[in-house]
């Protein structure tokens, strides 16, 4: 996939294309949709399928105080547009400089100038320009001087009637419900970070943990333990997550999320892994000490290779 994270870098050859707007935040069920018709268009017309997306949520810069955490970062969105078939993604620095960019000058220098659109892609709330003062309208105006088609799509429900959305997988990592969130994301919901060195405590129960970094990308599901998969060098092993402070020990931070791949020996440490969440387990709570977390990790470590179909470990 070609990818820019300015105009001027856009080669002056580049398209003619097919472009869509937006955040593309976790790039779910909804977004696929959307990448698919444009794809589909593209197709038809011999166009490349484009995104222009953002660098970071434009609530961020217009109303911090709002903003809410993302769900992948932009290394992670890349990747997936990149394997939902996006051929080109301008990822644009949304700051007070663009923010203030008129609309005409959008489509003129943008759609138009830098990415040749021929087909633009937008919902029927798109908003677009300084304070939002372009719409669809607009957009359809400037597209009969420019010589470009305007095809409005339609938001994606669920099985019921709400409409697909990061706010709405945000509400279900949350609350712990991974599995509702990977039937909206399309795939697991997933995590990386680099692996650090913890306190070692997981080794003595007769379960190594890979520790990782607080300099998480994804979003981080609420705190307990997950049947999960832990990538290292795109393979995956079965894991249990842990996240949170683990309140039998003192002093482990807020947020701490610990993995422990079945079957395996390995050295993590300075590697970054992934973490791709299946199944809530259970919640954190504090027991009264080593000898009966690691019964109750045992009785996890069953319940998650059955979720996982892994095989089960011999009786020792």
């Amino acid at each position: 996939m070609d990818f820019w994270t300015a105009a001027a870098q856009v080669p002056a050859d580049f398209g003619p294309s097919a472009v869509t707007v937006g955040k593309f935040d976790g790039v779910h069920a909804g977004h696929r949709a959307v990448i698919e018709r444009l794809i589909a268009v593209a197709d038809e017309r011999g166009l490349v399928p484009t995104v222009v997306t953002f660098d970071r949520n434009p609530l961020s810069v217009v109303r911090p105080e709002a903003c809410p955490d993302p769900l992948v970062s932009n290394e992670q969105k890349r990747e997936l547009l990149a394997n939902a078939g996006v051929a080109a993604t301008l990822m644009v620095t949304f700051d007070d400089e663009f923010r203030s960019m008129p609309a005409e000058e959008f489509v003129s220098g943008i759609l138009v100038g830098a990415l040749h659109a021929q087909a633009v892609l937008v919902g029927a709330d798109f908003r677009f320009g300084s304070r939002g003062a372009g719409d669809v309208a607009l957009l359809r105006s400037m597209a009969a001087d420019f010589g470009f088609e305007v095809i409005e799509i339609d938001d994606v429900a669920s099985s019921g009637d709400r409409r697909v959305s990061s706010t709405w997988i945000r509400e279900l990592l949350s609350a712990g419900d991974v599995r509702a969130a990977s039937e909206l994301l399309g795939e697991l919901p997933s995590i990386r970070a680099e692996v650090v060195h913890g306190a070692q405590r997981g080794r003595t129960l007769g379960y190594p943990t890979a520790n990782l970094s607080p300099a998480v990308e994804g979003f981080i599901p609420a705190d307990g333990v997950y049947a999960s998969w832990l990538v290292v060098d795109g393979v995956p092993y079965g894991a249990a997550v842990s996240i949170g402070n683990n309140p039998t020990f003192e002093g482990v931070p807020e947020k701490q999320v610990e993995a422990h791949a079945f079957d395996q020996s390995f050295d993590l440490y300075g590697r970054t892994v992934e973490v791709r969440f299946v199944e809530f387990i259970r919640g954190m709570r504090k027991f009264s000490g080593a000898e009966e977390l690691a019964a109750q990790m045992g009785r996890d470590e069953q319940r998650i290779r059955e979720i996982l179909g892994l095989r089960q470990r011999a009786a020792e």
